[in-house]
């Protein structure tokens, strides 16, 4: 008897591929790919919390418009001030924020003076009411601890009149609306926001509301898609479900592409007979890779599909939300304007041992927490399988294992990559 080998293909449970890309290649022919939008528009200053400014900020005016108190408490003449012991000085008027007094200060005066109030003529210096003495109505006793020049904010000492406050390309925070409100600013000028059309694909999937039958199961995944690309702050096109049938997706790309800057698939990019994103975006635009070198996530596609941009993401709810975190979300970010994020990456103390072998990128959905000794530890959330949605929803990180790592034992250090800032 003959005997043979079974050819087979590489998959994702191999350790190794070697017709993958690694991770840090995708990323880098992504940002190859990419042109930043330069089309603009002027939203009102509220709502350009999260936008890229299209052009620089500048100050018509000083910030703070004119010096004033940084305390409650008296205004002096600097020269005044005791240099040892005490003194006692005549309280001759009041200023209050947005009421100042034309008193001009003569020595042995001081001026009752409220934080943000001008100051008085001929006054340059405040000594807090907690280290004055009131003697009376109208006499005040302060000592030598003071000096001249003491809680007092200078007309333009945070802006200056004409100073550039932010550059073209910064990306608006909470704190910059309050600083382009201080200056006057009703609307500024920002890049238009990217346009996101998704769509989920496989006849299994039914929507919300639908009675399941045998083998069917709830699109899950375009509401996670839904929730990351509202965070992201585009604009999005919803276009549903579309099941497996090369005409309809067909249409549905069509129609996506002529909308959107960005196309946006979930399932239909492995290498099942009735995947056949691969084959129509072949037919219609361009393929520039279709597997990584990852877990989960390796059947991820990209490439151009007439104007637009795509990203046919895997069917698995995990791995979804993991290569939308790792390529799509930073795609997003370049596109709005022209920035590629720097995540926030920590080292921590692995808490159990991970299973792995050398050859492709494994992301490992963690829980990141302080122990009591104030030292940042991880564990797994759980079971890792990319189809075990909730392990995402315990997760508040991703551990980075990368392809040369065959492994780690508990007490290892590991690189984790957290959800946010906070824990």
């Amino acid at each position: 008897m003959v005997s043979s080998k079974i050819t087979i293909q590489v998959s994702c449970a191999d350790a190794g591929d070697p017709y993958s890309l690694r991770v840090a290649q995708a990323k880098n022919a992504i940002r190859k790919a990419l042109t930043p939008i330069a089309e603009d528009e002027m939203v009102a200053v509220r709502d350009a919390l999260g936008r890229v400014l299209a052009g620089d900020c500048m100050s018509s005016i000083d910030v703070p418009s004119h010096t004033n108190s940084a305390m409650d408490g008296y205004a002096f003449i600097g020269s005044d001030l005791p240099t040892e012991g005490e003194r006692e000085f005549t309280v001759v008027a009041t200023a209050m924020a947005g009421q100042p007094t034309d008193h001009v200060c003569t020595s042995g005066q001081c001026i009752r003076i409220m934080t943000g109030a001008p100051m008085p003529a001929g006054t340059d210096s405040v000594v807090m009411q907690e280290q004055a003495e009131l003697m009376d109505d109208d006499r005040v006793r302060i000592d030598s601890r003071h000096r001249t020049g003491q809680n007092v904010r200078q007309a333009g000492e945070d802006i200056a009149r004409g100073a550039c406050v932010y550059r073209k390309g910064r990306r608006v925070t909470a704190a910059d609306l309050g600083v382009l409100a201080s200056l006057g600013y009703a609307e500024v000028r920002v890049i238009r926001r990217p346009r996101v059309a998704f769509f989920s694909t496989g006849d299994e999937l039914r929507s919300i509301g639908d009675t399941l039958a045998e083998g069917e199961i709830y699109d899950s995944n375009r509401y996670s898609l839904y929730a990351m690309l509202t965070e992201m702050g585009v604009e999005i096109i919803d276009m549903g479900v579309v099941g497996d049938d090369p005409q309809a997706l067909t249409g549905a790309f069509d129609r996506a592409a002529a909308a959107a800057d960005l196309v946006i698939t979930s399932g239909g990019v492995s290498v099942g007979e009735a995947d056949y994103t691969k084959a129509i975006l072949e037919q219609r635009g361009e393929v520039a890779f279709w597997t990584i070198a990852m877990k989960p996530g390796r059947p991820l596609t990209f490439g151009h599909l007439d104007g637009a941009l795509f990203f046919g993401l895997p069917g698995n709810p995990v791995a979804v939300m993991l290569t939308f975190h790792q390529f799509v979300r930073p795609a997003l970010r370049y596109l709005a304007g022209g920035d590629w994020p720097q995540d926030l990456i920590v080292e921590a103390r692995a808490e159990k041992g991970l299973k792995k072998r050398a050859g492709r990128f494994e992301f490992v959905r963690g829980i990141l927490a302080y122990d009591e000794m104030g030292e940042l530890t991880v564990k797994p959330a759980g079971a890792q399988g990319s189809g075990i949605l909730t392990s995402m929803s315990r997760a508040n990180c991703f551990v980075l294992l990368d392809e040369a790592c065959a492994g780690v034992a508990a007490g290892d250090r590991v690189r984790v990559q957290p959800f946010s800032t906070q824990l």
